[in-house]
This record gives C-alpha cells, structure tokens and sequence, in this order.
C-alpha cells in the first residue's frame, strides 16, 4: 500500500508540474474518498493543497469529519457554505409543471455543480489544478454528477475500486469512523450510495476486478455502464456532413 500511495503521490506531482499550476484543490466532505484525496494531495504539495469544505444542507457529522481529517493530516482548508447560493438559485429558476419524482435528484445535482463552480474558482484564483474524488467503481457506472463531482483535472482514485481505496485509507491512517461509516454523497438525510445504486461495493467491486457475479447483479451493473456511457465521454457531435 506504501508503494501505491507513493506512485499516486509522485503521479499527482507530475501532472501539477506539467500543467504548469501551483498546487492543488478538493473537495473535502468527510467521505472515504475525498479524505484519501486530501492526504495524497497533503504528501505531494505539502505547501500547495486545499481542502475545500462546502456544506449545502450537509450533515453536521460529515463536516465533522472533514475538520478532524484536516487537523489530523494538517491540510489547509477553506470552508465555503452554499446554502445561500443554492436557495437564490432555486428562487431564480422555473418552478413549472414538472414531475415532482425528479425534484430530489435535480436539486441534489445542483449541490453537486454548486461545489464544481467554487472549486474552479478557487483554482483560477491560486493557479491550482482541481482534484477529483471519483474512484474506479463509480465512474465505471457512472454514479457521479456530471459536471458536478465529474468536473474535475485529475482523478488520482480513478483506478482503485472502493475496496482498494478503504485499504489505502486505514494504511494512511484515515479515521476508523471515516473508513467504517456507510458511503453516501450526503445530498439528502438517509442517502447511501449502495442504496442509491441498488448492489453493494462489494458486489461491484467483485464484477469489475473479475467478471464474477450472479446473473441480476450482471444485468444491474451492465444497465448502469450502458445508461451512464454519455458520463464518460466527450460531448457528442454530428458526423462532418459534405456541403453540396
């Protein structure tokens, strides 16, 4: 795990450099992911890394967490709050006649996106790279937001599955409470990825690193790549037609 978590850090180093940037920006939730991130980034910029909190309706606990994470691992930090922006939002956009079924993941979304504009203009401001937080798993299926979590530089996560990058964490010495809470995105009270996705990691996990799964969870995880392919991909664009 020494030896991964040092390749990461050299790997984030030489994309920093090759950008030409000065350091490093996250998102720093209280999650697993976001907290391996920040370490990462601590070790390979220990002059150059911010953490950036952003509670938009959050839990009190994860914003708890990500101060003890940044004490921990003395990570500087700024913490901006949203809620004021996303209520503006909200009063600014369209109430219309829509299906009020998509009104919780619109909004979620929105949080989501918020959290991609600040973090974008914290790194214009400093000359910073952002960091994203995705891992293997997640991206694979798409449960990310795009242009939301999505909206990133670099994912230095991006080829671990969850299980790894909760290895990587309790050899980094991440908090047990962290490393052991469920996984969510925090956006809504109860949310939790596995529920929201409908398989656990493990489940996931499994399938992705050896093809090894029962036919449902095949069907589920297959379902999830094909829906979410536009996630992982450039805008599309037409064919060059011939003027005539």
């Amino acid at each position: 795990m020494e030896e991964l978590a040092e390749k990461i850090v050299a790997w984030i180093r030489e994309r920093v450099a090759g950008a030409r940037c000065k350091g490093v920006v996250f998102g720093l939730s209280g999650g697993l992911d976001s907290s391996v991130v920040g370490v990462l980034c601590k070790r390979a910029l220990p002059d150059g890394s911010l953490g950036v909190i952003m509670p938009c309706y959050s839990s009190k606990t994860d914003i708890e967490h990500a101060q003890t994470v940044a004490r921990k691992f003395q990570i500087s930090t700024e913490t901006i709050t949203l809620e004021g922006a996303f209520d503006s939002l909200l009063k600014a956009l369209p109430s219309g006649e829509y299906d009020p079924a998509t009104k919780i993941l619109a909004e979620a979304n929105m949080k989501v996106r918020l959290r991609m504009i600040t973090l974008y203009y914290l790194a214009n401001r400093l000359n910073y790279l952002v960091i994203g937080t995705g891992n293997r798993s997640e991206i694979a299926v798409g449960y990310f937001t795009k242009y939301g979590d999505g909206g990133v530089d670099i994912l230095p996560l991006g080829n671990l599955v969850k299980s790894q990058v909760r290895e990587l964490a309790v050899h980094l010495g991440i908090p047990k409470e962290i490393v052991e809470k469920p996984p969510s995105a925090g956006l809504w009270a109860g949310q939790t990825d596995e529920g929201e996705m409908g398989i656990t990691y493990e489940e996931l996990d499994r399938y992705l690193t050896t093809g090894e799964a029962g036919e449902e969870i095949r069907k589920r995880v297959d379902a999830m790549m094909e829906r979410s392919a536009h996630k992982r991909a450039t805008p599309a664009i037409p064919p060059l037609y011939p003027l005539s």
